[in-house]
C-alpha cells in the first residue's frame, strides 16, 4: 500500500476502544440518490445500454442496494451487472439484446493486486500495452469520472440519520473513532464537514487508502484489546472487513436506518463498552442484517 494510508498506519491510539463506521448508506442517507441519479445514468450512456436502460436500472438498484453485494466497490459491482444480472434478466433475453462484455476490465477488476480505484485505473491504463486493453480500461475510467462529477454536482444537502449526531458525541470521549469507506475520499470529506460532523472522527478514510479491510488493519492490529474494537455498517463488505480483523460487528439494517441508530445510541454502544455485545447479542444482531439482503434478484425468485 502507498503512503496514501499514511493517515491509518501513522494513528495514534487515545482510547481503550475503537469505532470504525462506514458513510454512505450508514451515516448518511446517499446511497439511493447516488446509485439512481449518479451510476444509473451514466452505466447506460457509458456502455450504451439505451436500448434495455430500465432493466440496466433495475440491476444497479438490486445489486448496490438490496442485495449481497450492497456497498462493494463500484468497480466489481459493474462487472457484475455487465457480465452476470443484465445478460440474465428477463427483459434483456426477450430483447435478444447483447450486452457489452469487458474482458479486459473485468480482469483488472478480478485481480487481486489492482487498487480498484480511478489512480489504480491510472496506472493500469498506463502500464497498458495492448490497444484494447487500454480502452477498456479507459472506458472504466471514464465512466467512474463521470459519476464522480454527478455525484458533486447532484447529492448535497442530505443529513446524517437520525441519531447518528448523537450517536458520535456519544462514542468520541469513550472510544477512536474514524470512516472506513469505499467512497473516494474527496467525496467523504465533504459530505462529513458539510454537516459538521468530521471533528468527532480521527481520520477519513477513502478507497484511497486501501479497503475497508485494510483501514482496519492499519488503524486497529496490534494496538486494542480482544472485543475493544467495533465496526458499524450497512453492508456485507462492512461485516466481511469486521470479521478479517477480529471485530466486533454492529449493523446498520437497509429500511431500518433510523431504527438501528436509535439502538446503537440507547443500547449497543453501551453494550460494547461493558463486554455484553459480543455473543448471542451480535449473532442476533447479524441475523437480522443478512436475512435483509437477499441473494437473487427479484426477477430469479
Amino acid at each position: 500500500m502507498s503512503d496514501a494510508a499514511a493517515a491509518l498506519k501513522e494513528f495514534k491510539v487515545t482510547k481503550k476502544f475503537f469505532v470504525g463506521i462506514d458513510s454512505d448508506g450508514c451515516v448518511f442517507d446517499t446511497m439511493g440518490i447516488k446509485q439512481r441519479e449518479c451510476f444509473c445514468p451514466w452505466t447506460v450512456a457509458c456502455f450504451g445500454l439505451q436500448p434495455v436502460a430500465e432493466a440496466a436500472r433495475e440491476c444497479r438498484v438490486f445489486a448496490d442496494l438490496f442485495s449481497k453485494t450492497r456497498g462493494a466497490n463500484r468497480h466489481k459491482t459493474l462487472k457484475r451487472i455487465l457480465s452476470e444480472l443484465l445478460p440474465n434478466h428477463p427483459h434483456v433475453k426477450q430483447r435478444g439484446f447483447k450486452v457489452p462484455q469487458l474482458p479486459h476490465y473485468f480482469a483488472w477488476v478480478d485481480d487481486p493486486k489492482s487498487i480498484l480505484s480511478n489512480d489504480g485505473l491510472k496506472k493500469a491504463i498506463e502500464a497498458a500495452k495492448d490497444p484494447v486493453v487500454k480502452k477498456e480500461l479507459e472506458q472504466g475510467l471514464d465512466w467512474s469520472k463521470k459519476v464522480n462529477q454527478a455525484v458533486t454536482d447532484i447529492v448535497k444537502g442530505i443529513p446524517p440519520f437520525p441519531f447518528v449526531r448523537e450517536s458520535l458525541e456519544k462514542i468520541q470521549p469513550m472510544a477512536d473513532v474514524i470512516v472506513v469507506s469505499a467512497t473516494p475520499g474527496e467525496a467523504l470529506v465533504r459530505e462529513w464537514q458539510e454537516h459538521d460532523i468530521a471533528k468527532y472522527v480521527a481520520v477519513i478514510a477513502g478507497q484511497e487508502m486501501g479497503t475497508k479491510a485494510e483501514h482496519l488493519e492499519y488503524a486497529t492490529k496490534g494496538r486494542y484489546d480482544k472485543d475493544h474494537v467495533l465496526m458499524v455498517g450497512d453492508a456485507p463488505g462492512d461485516l466481511k472487513a469486521a470479521k478479517a480483523n477480529e471485530a466486533l460487528f454492529y449493523p446498520i439494517v437497509p429500511g431500518k436506518e433510523t431504527e438501528s441508530w436509535k439502538r446503537f445510541f440507547n443500547e449497543a454502544f453501551d453494550r460494547f463498552l461493558k463486554g455484553r455485545f459480543a455473543g448471542s447479542y451480535e449473532r442476533k444482531l447479524i441475523t437480522e442484517f443478512e436475512n435483509s439482503l437477499p441473494g437473487k434478484p427479484p426477477w430469479e425468485r
